[in-house]
């Protein structure tokens, strides 16, 4: 049984608009799960109806096991939960925010030692929050929600507002808690992030879910291969017209021989027949099809149900 299945999970709003259609997805226990789509594409309304903030049209989604819709007090005291959109009471400091959440849950963590974890120190824990900044108060609201030790943790856009290196934090707790064995369902359009820290991915478009697969399966699944960079001393002449074996297309500019190869042995291929041409390669790089090109290729085409 997976932490969290859907089943033709579908919601309208109206009778124009389907905000999610007929989703089936698992995500199952230790993963760190991305959560990928265009504005609109229907994610928020997905973790809406996980956490019965909104109930679905048809369908059915579990959590932990538990119906989402007949049982949600049951998953809320075992979720961590960072939303998009949150409020904080600006009078209260940042260690009450955290003791109001350990009360409700009825555990005995220890306020420092969360806010801590998330980067907040002593003076900052005993500051009215009104007087944060956006990436402190982002720290806070993950803080919260690494109370009581979730077996789940939903992660919505957990980066925005922070710098590059609260954004490396984010990443170093989403691994840690990962290795102790929290599920963390992980929504983000800041693909990098979810490149670095994610197992699998899935990607949503208006409403309908394109692609469940690794990063390297999504790879493989539309053909990108991987692409390399030969720094030439010349280029060989009419070079872009050449057929090789495995190599999907071949551009030329400047001193720079670029090939995108689709079968790993066709780079070797790409240098032997730069030689044969009489240029010496002086520099190599190689590089995958970043979850940036693939997000891009999958949502940019007509949606197609799959199977998670």
């Amino acid at each position: 049984m997976g932490v969290i299945e859907t089943e033709g999970l579908t919601k309208r709003f109206g009778q124009d608009v389907l905000a999610v259609n007929s989703l089936d997805l698992t995500v199952e226990e230790g993963e760190v799960f991305g959560f990928l789509g265009p504005n609109g594409a229907g994610k928020s309304t997905t973790i809406d109806m996980l956490l019965d903030y909104v109930r679905p049209t048809s369908g059915t989604a579990r959590v932990l096991g538990y119906d989402a819709q007949e049982e949600p007090t049951e998953i809320h005291q075992r979720i961590g939960i960072l939303p998009d959109g949150y409020g904080l009471y600006d009078r209260l400091s940042g260690r009450k925010h955290v003791e109001f959440m350990r009360d409700s849950k009825g555990v005995e963590d220890d306020p420092a030692e969360i806010l801590e974890l998330v980067g907040l120190d002593a003076d900052d824990a005993d500051r009215a929050v009104g007087g944060y900044s956006k990436g402190m108060a982002q720290r806070l609201v993950l803080g919260m929600a690494l109370v009581g030790d979730p077996d789940l943790l939903i992660l919505d856009e957990p980066s925005t507002g922070l710098d590059p290196n609260g954004a490396r934090e984010i990443r170093r707790i989403v691994r840690e808690l990962a290795a102790s064995g929290t599920t963390i369902f992980f929504s983000s359009h800041i693909l990098g992030q979810v490149e670095a820290v994610c197992d699998r991915v899935a990607i949503l478009n208006d409403g309908q879910l394109v692609a469940v697969d690794t990063i390297d399966g999504l790879r493989d699944s539309i053909g990108t291969g991987s692409t390399i960079e030969l720094t030439v001393d010349r280029v060989p002449a009419d070079f872009e017209t050449l057929t090789i074996e495995g190599v999907d297309g071949i551009t030329v500019e400047d001193s720079v021989v670029r090939a995108t190869c689709l079968d790993p042995a066709a780079k070797i291929a790409v240098i032997d027949r730069v030689r044969e041409a009489g240029a010496t390669v002086r520099d190599i790089e190689t590089r995958e099809s970043s979850l940036e090109e693939l997000f891009t290729t999958y949502t940019l085409e007509e949606p197609q149900e799959v199977q998670a």
